[in-house]
């Protein structure tokens, strides 16, 4: 599963330093987040071929375990992609977990 992820801010004027904001959340709680995101995922994230290395956060534009569009960089507004999450995981589980973290959660 790659995620992609919006709020109304992040498509609004002024959304790509919401979704900075919002990955910055997300990588505080990595180590949490890739519990949670399937069984079997450290076979997959192993930073090898095109993949993140599930020990590590990491993000970027068009890379990164979370990925931002370069279509979002150049409109400064749209939505990001965690592409951590494995197809065995919850999804019910995975989107409660990064909707606390990048709505509710205060670091």
């Amino acid at each position: 599963m790659n995620g992609e992820y919006s709020t109304k801010s992040m498509r609004e004027e002024g959304g790509y330093e919401v979704i900075k904001k919002a990955i910055e959340k997300l990588g505080l709680r990595h180590k949490e987040h890739i519990a949670a995101y399937g069984k079997g995922n450290e076979r997959r994230l192993t930073g090898r071929h095109e993949t993140a290395d599930i020990n590590t956060f990491s993000w970027g534009v068009a890379n990164g375990a979370v990925r931002v569009r370069r279509d979002t960089e150049k409109q400064e507004k749209a939505y990001f992609e965690d592409r951590r999450p494995a197809s065995n995981m919850d999804p019910n589980v995975v989107t409660s977990m990064i909707a606390k973290t990048i709505i509710l959660w205060k670091p």
